[in-house]
């Protein structure tokens, strides 16, 4: 019991690193470009490729490492992880660097949905939700500090020096894994919830279930309104509210740590009142920007709506991955490779419909979109919950969690 706090942190430190390494390229892709000696639009699939992997291979790559034993598929993907940076600060082939792009970006979501569950089975069930927050704090950390700083060394100190801090991350939270995590063997496959893991046909199983797809539809729904507006966060800041570069930068560095706090504060919510919550949080947004499309042109207003941005923007991850929970509580850890593949597929519809209004209507009208996706997701939470809390597809899976009850599977 004195590890479990450890090993829940050195979770959340992978996490840390994995997000670092995803979206730490971001800040760094004209010096790719200029020291690779690619295109802009080619190094920038050194994004897109990553989420299309990640949306594409999420589900079947955690089905397939469910019978390892999680310690062991944990550390590997963190090795992955630490290698492909270290192979992105020693290459000048821009080929190479994009093949390690994909590799890693198969180990992604099954080190998100086994981290997840790892993490709810470290501690008693009733702060099955707390642990998952402290695991998402690795990505509210990894916005705040690891993409600005990768972005900060690969200017001062070059690119490699930006790489090899990743690797670093990587490596020292895999040591964590192999050091404070316990070893216990994979369970047995079996069609009984309550004999150990359920059998590959069990967990596929779920997908039969149409309260699973609104839930599914709900977390699409509800990354799509997140990352509409945030994706272009510096283009409506610099053209609607008129900020230079600079404060666009520190307005960004804000916004990741009020997120940190925010990510606690939806954690707490979640465990006082689940079903209260997740109804509140779209509708939430919906009313947020609101409020920025009306304070949008006048900075002042705009830098202290940031801050309320970032603290409701956090609660999307803990809040969606809880909701969908709800419906995989026998697959759980296929039920978070769902939640990763859809959220990143929400990312991407989101960011494609934003870049559509900017290019159509202009930054102006951004918060709009961003309420559209909201309003979707209140109806298909909504729906979801005319439907009652459900119960599994097979008739030997354990009886549904009451709703007001924190989900124990997250």
């Amino acid at each position: 019991m004195g590890k479990t706090g450890p090993a829940v942190l050195t979770l959340s430190l992978g996490v840390f690193g994995i997000i670092t390494t995803e979206m730490g390229v971001v800040g760094v892709l004209p010096r790719i470009s200029e020291d690779l000696g690619v295109t802009p639009s080619a190094a920038g699939w050194l994004v897109g490729v990553f989420a299309l992997v990640v949306a594409a291979t999420g589900p079947f790559g955690t089905l397939l490492a469910s019978g390892l034993r999680r310690k062991a598929v944990l550390a590997g993907a963190l090795a992955v992880f630490a290698l492909s940076n270290a192979v992105y600060a020693l290459t000048d082939d821009f080929a190479v660097m994009f093949a390690f792009r994909i590799l890693p970006a198969l180990f992604h979501p099954v080190f998100f949905a086994v981290a997840l569950t790892t993490a709810a089975n470290l501690v008693p069930a009733h702060r099955a939700t707390r642990a998952a927050t402290t695991v998402f704090a690795g990505v509210t950390l990894g916005f705040a500090f690891g993409v600005p700083l990768t972005s900060y060394l690969a200017e001062h100190a070059g690119l490699a020096a930006a790489f090899w801090f990743g690797a670093g991350v990587n490596l020292l939270a895999c040591l964590g894994v192999l050091l404070l995590l316990p070893s216990t063997p994979a369970a047995p496959a079996t069609p009984s919830p309550s004999g150990g893991r359920p059998s590959y046909r069990g967990q596929l199983a779920i997908l039969r279930r149409g309260r699973l797809w609104l839930s599914i539809l709900a977390v699409v729904c509800v990354f799509a309104a997140m990352f509409s507006v945030y994706g272009y966060f510096a283009e409506y800041l610099e053209r609607v509210t008129g900020l230079s570069a600079s404060l666009v930068g520190a307005a960004l560095m804000a916004f990741g740590i009020v997120m940190v706090l925010g990510n606690l504060l939806f954690g707490r919510l979640l465990e006082r009142d689940l079903l209260r919550t997740v109804t509140a949080f779209p509708a939430l947004y919906v009313l947020l920007y609101a409020l920025l499309y009306a304070i949008g042109p006048w900075p002042a207003p705009m830098l202290a709506g940031v801050l309320l941005w970032g603290a409701v923007h956090s609660g999307g991850l803990v809040v969606s991955q809880s909701w969908l929970a709800r419906d995989a509580q026998d697959a759980p850890e296929f039920g978070n490779s769902l939640f990763i593949s859809f959220s990143n597929l929400g990312i991407t519809a989101g960011s494609a419909v934003g870049g559509l209004v900017v290019s159509t209507a202009g930054a102006r009208h951004l918060p709009w979109a961003g309420a559209g996706f909201a309003l979707a997701a209140l109806v298909a939470v909504l729906l979801r919950r005319r439907l009652g809390p459900g119960a599994p597809a097979a008739p030997t899976a354990p009886a549904p969690q009451a709703q007001d009850a924190p989900p124990a599977t997250v």
